[in-house]
């Protein structure tokens, strides 16, 4: 399992789960379209970036220009890499037909290309850098809980006050939030924030 800084984003659920046979770091979906109306989603490949960069893995086709085009109009430049699949035409296994353009998505790449494309677009690998990974324990909804986000009467004013310190959108769930602490902090510095909130209310 290769280890990599930058958090990656992909299409969907298939992508993400061939990916994370081959990379471990964080992989963010769009969902495919779905990223075009789902600001929450966006604000947290924009952190994600800013924390630990972001790298772009979508397919080939005229659809994942149009969602990577989205992203790169959204994130500054010096927070995103772009990684490119190669054209290759042939139907995923769990597919009945091809897609519209009859190419092969992210889904369908092997591994070695999967990591030859990543290598290419500039990701960093950390045991190859002398770098460590983030700390694997990840904070759960219980951490959340303990901290008054979540399960108390005023959980939504302090989170809303969390969101407002991190520049998030107020809107963000619990949840979402929980998964932006978990991918662009490490747990102690994630910790050290919560505390930190907590003595301001």
């Amino acid at each position: 399992m290769l280890k990599i800084k930058e958090a990656i984003v992909v299409e969907g659920r298939y992508d993400k789960n061939t990916l994370s046979q081959v990379v471990d770091t964080l992989i963010l979906e769009t969902g495919g379209f779905h990223i075009f109306k789902d600001p929450e989603q966006m604000a947290l490949l924009r952190k994600a970036g800013e924390r630990r960069g972001l790298i772009v893995l979508t397919d080939s086709d005229g659809a994942g220009f149009v969602i990577r085009n989205r992203i790169r109009g959204s994130i500054p430049a010096q927070y995103v890499k772009h990684a490119y699949i190669p054209d290759v035409y042939g139907k995923e296994r769990r597919k009945r037909q091809r897609g519209k353009e009859g190419k092969l998505g992210v889904e369908g790449m092997p591994p070695q290309v999967l990591e030859e494309v990543l290598r290419r677009a500039g990701a960093t690998f950390l045991e190859e850098d002398g770098q460590s990974g983030q700390n694997s324990v990840l904070l759960t909804k219980a951490d959340l809980m303990a901290a008054g986000l979540t399960g108390r009467p005023d959980s939504g004013e302090r989170r809303l006050a969390l969101l407002r310190k991190l520049n998030l959108p107020e809107h963000m769930s619990a949840n979402a939030l929980l998964q932006v602490l978990n991918g662009c902090y490490g747990r102690e510095e994630a910790i050290k924030l919560l505390e930190e909130q907590e003595k301001r209310l």
